[in-house]
């Protein structure tokens, strides 16, 4: 049987008025005076003030940076060389 999709499909249960309707949404809650009080107090961590200490060793000769990722990769990982310089076989 063949429907007809732009017909009308307004039944029984859509007579339902505007204000029933309403009636059916829960109302927003009320932000508390002790909600509004806690939006203030926020503090930052004691992490942010800890110093990292991080050794940072140069680019050693089996290595090279890849212009395409600029990552810094060992030799064997050398897809090719172009204009800009070494290209990783990931970006190759």
């Amino acid at each position: 049987m063949a429907t007809d999709y732009d017909a009308q499909r307004k039944n029984d249960d859509d007579t339902e008025s505007l204000e029933a309707i309403k009636e059916r949404i829960p109302a927003k809650p009320s932000i508390s005076d002790d909600d509004a009080d806690n939006v203030d107090n926020f503090t930052i961590p004691d992490v942010v003030n800890e110093e990292l200490e991080v050794v940072v060793l140069p680019q050693q000769d089996n290595e090279f940076t890849c212009m395409s990722c600029f990552l810094v990769k060992p030799r064997a990982q050398l897809g090719k060389k172009s204009k800009s310089g070494p290209i990783c076989t990931d970006c190759a």
